[in-house]
């Protein structure tokens, strides 16, 4: 999810390890353009069939990969990440969510028209839940957040 702190925790993380980061966010906005642009010009499907293609090309040796928080409606590209990985889902409650994204609409943030930031967010969680190896709940530091999942995967 936006704000959910996935490239500010993975950065960190990866430096931690040494690690290879990769955010998908940041690879489809230098080969394609900015998520927002891409989803105004050529639709959310262009936009969901591009981040699958970004997500299935990603090789995962020694590398720490941030996600777009819309990459859980690709069961391929899920099924991809956890054939290769494990997967950290970062819990966030709405309310932090929505105190660190000012503006969903400037974020390029994928939902159905009918549906408000919150219903959105509802749907998401369902399928983060049900693909996450791990969950390390994100409400503190970005630092602490990081000595949770080190923790965790007993690195």
């Amino acid at each position: 999810m936006a704000g959910a702190g996935k490239t500010s925790v993975g950065k960190a993380l990866s430096l931690e390890l040494g690690y290879e980061f990769l955010d998908t966010d940041k690879i489809i906005e230098i080969s394609y353009g900015k998520s927002k642009d891409i989803i105004d010009s050529e639709g959310k499907d262009r936009f969901r069939a591009i981040e699958e293609e970004v997500l299935l090309s990603t090789k995962f040796k020694n590398t720490l990969l941030a996600t777009g928080g819309s990459a859980v409606f690709s069961p391929l590209a899920m099924e991809h990440i956890r054939d290769n990985s494990d997967i950290i889902y970062l819990e966030v409650s709405f309310e932090n969510i929505s105190e660190r994204v000012l503006d969903f609409e400037e974020r390029g943030f994928i939902k159905e028209s009918h549906q408000s930031i919150k219903e959105a967010y509802a749907e998401r969680l369902v399928l983060y839940e049900k693909y996450a190896d791990y969950s390390v709940t994100n409400n503190g530091s970005v630092e602490a957040c990081v000595q949770k999942i080190i923790s965790l995967l007993d690195l």
